[in-house]
């Protein structure tokens, strides 16, 4: 049963999309925070959010103007951090619950920031590399009133990467006559960028997905595993897989699934990709499988590293695996939440298991103070720890509580931000 909020007036209550989602998610965790329910409100409204014009003149001279949007959920631990996305589905509300599920993934993690978000609605596809830069330029400049390294921290997203992050910093240094390295992360190393920062979302799924598989007995060496996105996220997540000596046996991307039963070669997909752009057509594939399908084949761990809302209750009878991490953002209903745990599958929420970004992100911000950068494998290791702590500390209070993971991690996370909230009072 969902309960009735009291809903901002630029929301539809009959389309809440995804930020009606992460308000289940705080219902479920509201009876676990004893007194400091009484600022569970603070959870379900943002700070601030910024929507914006973005004009831009095209290569043909044309002007086009694109929608943008900055969110910054919550800033009671420290300044807002959280990416920016460029995709013609964009929504507000979508950036709003990317930005809360960014203030509960800091939290979980213990890193000293608060949660934000950032969106263009715009195919990037359709855009020249001039046109590019001039939108993220433009963009940078509307929002930099409410940015900035100690404010809030954009970051790499979907569709952005790290030449994006070179322009909004060289954008925002323009702006205020001076260099500031630290107002994004996941920048280029060039430009003060930290070793390990593109391969961390990946090896953090990776991280907690092995005391995940521990916890549940299942064996790394020779398990299946099956990847939707075949990205930043899920492609690394899919090598360090099959490095530990599990079988990668299928992977789904925006054009179609590719299956081998016997494990597919990840390092020469991964090069199939890098030719053609997607894995459809690989060469090392048993089988070529619609979307739909994709959910019907067993596996011991299912890794949805794409979009929101990927597994609803009309594909999560479906499934048929042991454990599940969310690599993307959003990508179990709640409905299907209910469906996979009386299933006893095991689900490492995206605020846990997809952490491992925005914690290289923050050595990155830290670097970037003291102009002192560690070597990779120093950040690998510290993230390794930071990682397996989280997992253990989320479930230990899921075997407490009798609770889900998902649950479980933001009890604790809730908990941090809500005793920041309550000891720093309300001003004025």
């Amino acid at each position: 049963m969902t309960t009735a909020h009291a809903l901002p007036s630029y929301l539809n209550p009959d389309e809440l999309g995804p930020w009606g989602v992460y308000l289940q998610q705080i219902d479920r965790v509201t009876p676990h925070l004893g007194s400091l329910s009484r600022w569970v409100e603070t959870l379900k409204r943002p700070k601030r959010i910024l929507t914006v014009d973005v004009p831009i003149e095209r290569d043909d001279g044309s002007i086009a103007h694109y929608e943008g949007y900055r969110v910054q959920h919550n800033m009671s631990r420290g300044p807002g951090k959280g990416g920016v996305r460029f995709h013609q589905d964009v929504t507000l509300s979508e950036v709003m619950a990317l930005s809360a599920w960014m203030t509960v993934k800091n939290a979980a993690v213990n890193v000293p920031y608060g949660g934000a978000k950032g969106g263009i609605r715009v195919d990037p596809k359709t855009l020249s590399r001039g046109e590019l830069q001039r939108l993220t330029r433009r963009y940078t400049s509307e929002i930099s009133l409410i940015i900035g390294p100690n404010k809030d921290i954009p970051a790499p997203d979907v569709n952005t990467n790290e030449q994006v992050m070179a322009w909004m910093m060289d954008s925002y240094a323009m702006i205020e006559g001076n260099l500031s390295t630290g107002v994004v992360t996941g920048k280029p190393i060039s430009l003060g960028g930290s070793l390990g920062r593109r391969e961390a979302t990946g090896r953090g799924v990776f991280v907690v997905g092995r005391e995940a598989a521990v916890k549940r007995g299942v064996a790394i060496e020779g398990a299946r595993v099956a990847i939707q996105g075949f990205g930043n996220v899920g492609g690394v997540a899919a090598t360090m897989f099959a490095d530990a000596g599990a079988k990668v046996i299928a992977v789904q991307d925006h054009t179609g699934t590719v299956v081998n039963q016997g494990g597919l070669d990840v390092a020469r997909l991964h090069h199939h990709v890098a030719e053609v752009g997607s894995v459809s057509g690989f060469p090392g594939a048993e089988a070529f499988l619609d979307r739909d399908a994709f959910w019907g084949i067993e596996s011991d761990i299912l890794i949805p590293a794409a979009l929101e809302q990927q597994i609803t209750a009309d594909n999560a009878p479906r499934i048929r695996t042991k454990i599940i991490l969310e690599g993307a953002n959003g990508p179990t209903t709640p409905e299907a939440d209910d469906i996979l745990t009386d299933k006893d599958v095991l689900i490492v929420p995206d605020v846990l298991a997809n952490a491992g970004g925005v914690t290289v992100s923050y050595f990155e911000w830290v670097q970037d103070f003291s102009s002192f950068f560690w070597s990779e494998d120093e950040i690998n290791a510290r993230l390794t720890r930071i990682m397996q702590d989280a997992f253990n500390a989320v479930w230990t209070v899921a075997q407490d509580k009798k609770v889900t993971l998902r649950t479980a991690t933001f009890i604790l996370a809730c908990t941090r931000v809500l005793q920041a909230r309550e000891v720093r009072g309300l001003y004025p």
